[in-house]
Order: structure tokens, then C-alpha cells, then sequence
């Protein structure tokens, strides 16, 4: 793009970059960095943040990274503002996007709305079904993203997830390394600017609607009082994408995203499960038995609405907008929030 082409101004930019960062990642490590050229903005991939342990091919890493780079597009587009996909280098680089910016009229601003609302809910859901109509925008806002929200409704599907979600468990705990990356990044006191904090970690070991959720050494979050009314029926989607690339992580990610706030604007609360795709037998088991030739399991997301008696979740910690983004280098000093 030219350097006579229209750029928003530096504050508008900032506050989108602070909005991007909110985007959910593996254990809140936010393992990204941006990159504000003369017209051109960058989304780098933060090794020092990637779990090599629990995520030794970065797939988590990538598509955390994506979550960030469409919330960014939404937060841009609420004001005023579209991105135009520009060329990056090649897959092992940690270059993963590169968009210009131009004006646009404003839209989302009900999506955008959504990115500060939005929880990674780990306690049992309502009895209330999610509609059908619900299950279809979800898939809906996945598919725009070229990447298939698969419901999985019957019996064996749920549970043939639960069996995965318990294999890649138990491969996990018997890795010290993966234990550490748990212990380092998880169970953290309020104050520290990532991580996951130990107010919004499950208190034990624990199931809800059949499936075991990652268990959090530190964790103090506990149920909704008065018991559960009914069953956990929260719904389960499997994000599937055609390839298993880089470029594929990247737009799975960006999926989850949208996944995650179209559900955050319907009211319902959400989790993505990911330890059955973190072990690469378990997550080929996943693939073969549940998707039968529709395409790689990159995430679970489970969806559903919360008991009338659960209280709001504190927000999880981000880091400063200026300890993540700076200037390209060349193109003058870092940028600094007015």
C-alpha cells in the first residue's frame, strides 16, 4: 500500500491492538507481537511463549496467534476500518500475517462488544439446550472463515470425546515437562499480566456433562451454589479444517474466534478443550473415528449456557499494549498508547 494511502490514526490503532489482546490462548501466554509499519501492521509469533511440552508441533501457539489476529479484524472493523491480507514469507518463518488497513463504514460493533465479555468458562452448564438455530450461526461464522464447526449430538460422538479428552490427560501427567509448563503458567495470583489465573482454574478434578476438564494443580474456582438443576447438556464443536499446515492453524484459530464471540453475543458460555488434540495419537484417533474424512481436528469448543445461579468470572490479565507491539524496524520508534 502507498504511503499517500489513508491509516488510522495512533490511538484508534492502539485501542484495536488492546482489544486484539484480549483473544483466548493455551494457558494465557499470548504468544504474539505486533509489528506497526508505515502502512502495513504485522502479527509475529512470541517463541519465547510457545509450551514446547504440552504443544511440540506449535499448533496451539498458531492458532492462539490467530484468535488475536481476528479479534484484531473485528476490533478494526468496529472502527471503520477493513484489512486486506498481504503476502508473507514461508511456513517456518514466524512471520504469520501482514495486513493493510483502509477505510471502511464501521461494523460488529456488537462482536467487538463481545471481546470483553468473553470468558473461557470452565464449570458445568444448564440443562437448557443450545438451539438449533444457535448451532447454526456458530457453524455460520466458522465457515466464513473457510474452517467446518462440526456439532457432535449423538451419545458415542460425546463420548468418544471424553475417551480422547482422558487419553491426552493421561499422556500428559506422566510428562514431567508438561507438568511444569501446567505449574508455571497456571494457578497465578491476580496482578500478574498472563496466565491462567487460579480464580478462573477448576478446584480439582472434575467432569461436566460427561467430559474431564483439565485439571489445574492450583485451582480454587468452584461450582455455582445450590447444586446442579438438570443435566450439563453443553454442546460440542469440532473445528475441522481441509489441511493440517500453518496457514491452517492460522485460520483455525481465527474460526475459534469468531466461534467463540458469536457465541459470547447469544448469551451462552464457552470452553474450548484441547489436550485430545495435543497428543498426536489421541488426536488421530479423534480424527479417524469422529470426522471420517471431513477434514484434521484442530479444536474442541464446548457451548453451552451457564446456571442462573453462576456468579460473573473476573477477566484474565493481558499484558500492556506496549510490551507487545512495536515499531517494524526502520520505520521509526515504538509505538507508545497516548
Amino acid at each position: 500500500m502507498s504511503a499517500s494511502s489513508p491509516w488510522p490514526d495512533h490511538d484508534t490503532l492502539m485501542s484495536a491492538i488492546a482489544l486484539a489482546n484480549r483473544a483466548p490462548s493455551v494457558h494465557n501466554t499470548q504468544p504474539w507481537r505486533w509489528l506497526v509499519g508505515t502502512r502495513s501492521l504485522h502479527l509475529m509469533a512470541d517463541r519465547t511463549r510457545w509450551l514446547p511440552a504440552t504443544d511440540p508441533h506449535g499448533r496451539d501457539l498458531v492458532m492462539s496467534c490467530g484468535a488475536a489476529l481476528h479479534h484484531l479484524r473485528v476490533a478494526l472493523a468496529a472502527r471503520g476500518w477493513s484489512t486486506v491480507d498481504l503476502s508473507v514469507d514461508a511456513e517456518g518463518d514466524d512471520h504469520l500475517a501482514a495486513l493493510g488497513l483502509r477505510p471502511c463504514p464501521p461494523e460488529g460493533a456488537e462482536l467487538a462488544a463481545a471481546i470483553p465479555l468473553r470468558r473461557t468458562d470452565r464449570r458445568r452448564y444448564s440443562a437448557r439446550p443450545v438451539p438449533d438455530r444457535a448451532v447454526a450461526e456458530l457453524a455460520r461464522a466458522a465457515a466464513r472463515l473457510g474452517v467446518a464447526a462440526i456439532p457432535l449430538v449423538g451419545e458415542e460422538e460425546r463420548l468418544e470425546v471424553a475417551v480422547s479428552l482422558l487419553a491426552g490427560a493421561a499422556r500428559q501427567r506422566v510428562d514431567p515437562r508438561v507438568r511444569r509448563e501446567l505449574v508455571h503458567w497456571t494457578g497465578r495470583t491476580h496482578g500478574l499480566p498472563e496466565g491462567v489465573p487460579a480464580a478462573n482454574s477448576p478446584s480439582g478434578a472434575v467432569r461436566h456433562g460427561g467430559l474431564p476438564m483439565r485439571y489445574f494443580p492450583r485451582g480454587v474456582l468452584t461450582e455455582p451454589p445450590g447444586g446442579p438443576v438438570g443435566p450439563d447438556v453443553g454442546l460440542l464443536l469440532v473445528l475441522a479444517t481441509a489441511g493440517d499446515t500453518r496457514a491452517a492453524w492460522l485460520r483455525a484459530g481465527e474460526a475459534a474466534s469468531a466461534v467463540l464471540l458469536a457465541a459470547t453475543t447469544l448469551g451462552m458460555a464457552t470452553c474450548v478443550l484441547s489436550q485430545n488434540v495435543e497428543v498426536d495419537g489421541v488426536r488421530a484417533r479423534l480424527r479417524d473415528r469422529l470426522l471420517a474424512g471431513r477434514g484434521e481436528p484442530q479444536l474442541v469448543i464446548r457451548v453451552g449456557y451457564a446456571p442462573e445461579s453462576a456468579g460473573p468470572l473476573p477477566a484474565t490479565a493481558r499484558r500492556p499494549v506496549g510490551e507487545v507491539c512495536h515499531r517494524l524496524p526502520g520505520t521509526g520508534s515504538r509505538p507508545r498508547r497516548a
